[in-house]
Order: C-alpha cells, then sequence, then structure tokens
C-alpha cells in the first residue's frame, strides 16, 4: 500500500461539503440520505450504520474503515467494493484523499 499523505482536515472538510455533503452527513447524530452518516466511520465495519439500507457487498466486505482502507476505498469505491451502490467516481490525486480522510477521522 502507498504511504498515506498528511491530511489536512480544514481542506478535507472543505472537500467533503463540495464532492460528499450531496449523499452523506458527518455530524452526531445526522440523518442517513442516498449514503449513510459518516460520523464516527473510522474504525468501524463496513455496512454497519443503523437504518441505512446497505448493498449485501457492504455489509460483507469484512473490513474496518481505518486510514489506509478508506485511502483505498476513495480512490475507486466500485473497485474496492464491487456492487455498492456508491455511484462517487473516486479521488485520482493522493493528497484530496489524505485531506478528506484527515476531516472524516475528526468526526467523532
Amino acid at each position: 500500500m502507498p504511504d498515506i499523505p498528511a491530511g489536512d482536515a480544514e481542506k478535507g472538510k472543505k472537500m467533503f461539503v463540495m464532492r460528499c455533503a450531496q449523499c452523506h452527513t458527518a455530524e452526531a447524530g445526522g440523518k442517513n440520505m442516498q449514503g449513510p452518516n459518516l460520523f464516527g466511520v473510522m474504525g468501524r465495519p463496513t455496512g454497519q450504520v443503523p437504518g441505512f439500507s446497505y448493498t449485501e457487498a457492504n455489509r460483507t466486505r469484512g473490513i474496518t474503515w481505518t486510514r489506509e482502507t478508506m485511502f483505498e476505498y476513495l480512490e475507486n469505491p466500485k473497485k474496492y467494493i464491487p456492487g455498492t451502490k456508491m455511484i462517487f467516481a473516486g479521488l485520482k490525486k493522493a493528497d484530496e484523499r489524505a485531506h478528506l480522510i484527515a476531516y472524516i477521522e475528526s468526526c467523532k
């Protein structure tokens, strides 16, 4: 796995608003939308947000969200979890993924 650059949570928050907030919330008690609420997602197994209708692929993937797994997932979600219903194409730039991860890590 490649080295993950240091991320900037403030840059990541801006990216979240522009790229993720149409489908996800990230605050405590936030609602599920087209995608699940991402508050506290780091350290949690895939497919575990109560009340969200995951695909079987997400429920049974068998990984835990860490910096490393999220970094790989965000590059190409459909490749990392074939069968996911997430329509996001991914972030090819490593620094953008690192910024977004830093923000997601701060949401706990």
